[in-house]
């Protein structure tokens, strides 16, 4: 196949719940989505599904929804006692200067002054350029991510600024403290748990079966896969509808372990408020808990009204 040349099938066809079907299919043909589409929606614990060229084992690149499985790490290392809210990032990973003293809540809150993304020139170029060639721009590993947090400016600690770096080390650190990397991290405290046996978060493209799916840019030109290496914690998540729903039933019944990440407590501009990694809304008088994410051709975003 000519990638360059390729673009993507029309949506595909629709399977699962009637109603649901119904209500989503309009949506999705006026927003001109293409390929594959799942929609999952729980209500007094029960699933109703509308599947469009995809099914329930269906593999996608959930984003930076990635973020919220780090932040409740986080939060239940915090609540069991094995680390502190103010725990300070030099103490769990090797990095000098500033960096050093930024504390894991203000990581995973992103209020640690820290930029979105390395603010060094030759990784911005090769990000870059990546994204232009539809190639995958995460490619750093740990000791290149360390390198690139020494060298941050951190500006406005305190105050709400959307980091990708900062998730990134959040992760990496819990993941060092507990001896493992941060994939094992994640399914031993949190897949494990809730069930979600098809997730994963590969770390390059040697961990992808050769099946794996890949998505379209905006424009119908096909897209590298993102395994985004130590970047993994802010966005290497790929799932299925079947385990987000695992995942989403068990942020709603209390079976997913460091549930305190959810609660907002800080300001994050525009009407947000955010807890550890989570924002919240208004939505009338109700309030909406969620988390959003896109990485080269995929799209996702998980919303619970908890109440």
């Amino acid at each position: 196949m000519n990638a360059a040349a390729s673009r993507p099938p029309g949506l595909g066809p629709a399977i699962g719940d009637p109603d649901l079907i119904a209500r989503v299919e309009p949506l999705l043909r006026d927003a001109g989505l293409a390929d594959r589409v799942s929609v999952v929606h729980i209500q007094d614990h029960v699933p109703a599904c509308a599947h469009f060229g995809a099914r329930s084992d269906t593999v996608y690149e959930i984003g930076s929804v990635t973020k919220t499985m780090t932040s409740l790490l986080f939060a239940d290392a915090v609540e069991s006692g094995e680390l502190r809210a103010d725990t300070a990032l030099g103490s769990l990973l090797d990095v000098h200067g500033p960096v050093a003293g930024v504390t894991l809540e203000e990581l995973a809150s992103h209020r640690s002054g820290l930029p979105r993304l390395s603010g060094r020139r030759r990784d911005q170029v090769k990000v870059l350029s990546a994204v232009l060639r539809h190639r995958n721009p995460y490619t750093a590993d740990v000791e290149t991510l360390l390198a690139q947090a020494d060298a941050a400016k951190i500006v406005c600690i305190s105050s709400f600024s959307y980091s990708n770096l900062g998730t990134a080390l959040l992760g990496q650190a819990l993941a060092a403290h507990a001896g493992v990397g941060y994939p094992e991290l994640l399914g031993r405290r949190l897949f494990d748990r809730l069930g979600m046996t098809r997730s994963s978060a590969p770390l390059s493209a040697d961990d992808l079966p050769p099946n794996a799916p890949t998505g379209w840019s905006a424009a119908g030109k096909h897209q590298q896969a993102w395994t985004i290496n130590a970047y993994a914690p802010a966005g290497g998540v790929r799932s299925t509808p079947d385990d987000m729903a695992r995942y989403a039933r068990g942020l709603l019944d209390g079976s997913a372990p460091g549930l305190s990440a959810l609660e907002p407590r800080w300001d994050a501009g525009d009407g947000h408020r955010v807890g550890y990694a989570w924002f919240t809304d208004h939505v009338g008088s109700e309030h909406i808990t969620w988390h959003n994410g896109a990485t080269g051709g995929f799209s996702s975003i998980l919303a619970l009204h908890r109440s």
